[in-house]
């Protein structure tokens, strides 16, 4: 069992944009961000639903078929589910859709309670209010034996790197610069120690750099 992440950032480590508007509440910038990987045919298949076969196959598409091997439960944060877009609407199901692409359990740190929330394709939303080791506590019983995934965003992921939880992850850097918003390296000088460092740069000019225990 592992503890894994698997994380997009700029080439200055912001994971997070800043050029939201009301009318596209992703912003421009999130689509360069994540723009490689979207274009790959796994996440077309596992996230947009797509088996046309349509998506590169790259090495982009190998770690994003990874991304989804034997993983038995997920944490997030509030803010990846949606619940900062919307705190008070009982009837919001997040930004995954009807069958969300997690197929586990997932557990959502949040101090807003909310029932329990069973979706099509295996996937159910715990909202619980847990620090991180009682989070990945709760995470690796559900699990049952495989890995769980620490899915962000990069507030979160900084915790668990800062108290040294993680076994492996992997970081994508996409090639362009964004100037703004949250960084996932702030505060954790030396965390490569301890860790085999791996990268190797894919046809899109994304670089994948992995750390390993």
């Amino acid at each position: 069992m592992l503890v894994r992440v698997d994380l997009i950032v700029s080439l200055d480590g912001f994971a997070t944009t800043t050029d939201q508007t009301p009318d596209n509440p992703f912003g421009e910038d999130w689509s360069r961000l994540v723009g490689a990987y979207v274009a790959t045919k796994t996440f077309q298949e596992r996230v947009l639903h797509d088996t046309s076969g349509q998506g590169t196959t790259g090495l982009d598409d190998a770690y994003a078929k990874d991304y989804f091997e034997n993983i038995g439960a997920e944490i997030m944060g509030a803010g990846k589910f949606g619940l900062h877009n919307y705190p008070d609407d009982p009837n919001w199901k997040g930004w995954w859709g009807d069958e969300p692409p997690f197929h586990c359990p997932v557990f959502v740190l949040t101090n807003t309670p909310r029932p329990s929330l069973e979706m099509s394709g295996g996937t159910t939303f715990h909202f619980i209010t847990a620090n991180p080791v009682e989070a990945l506590k709760l995470a690796v019983e559900a699990a049952n034996g495989k890995d769980v995934r620490i899915g962000g965003g990069p507030t979160m992921v900084r915790d668990y790197l800062k108290a040294r939880l993680v076994d492996y992850l992997h970081v994508a850097v996409t090639p362009i610069l964004l100037g703004g918003g949250v960084r996932l390296w702030d505060d954790l000088r030396g965390l490569e120690a301890g860790y085999k460092v791996t990268s190797e740069t894919a046809e899109s000019g994304t670089i994948h750099i992995t750390f390993q225990r």
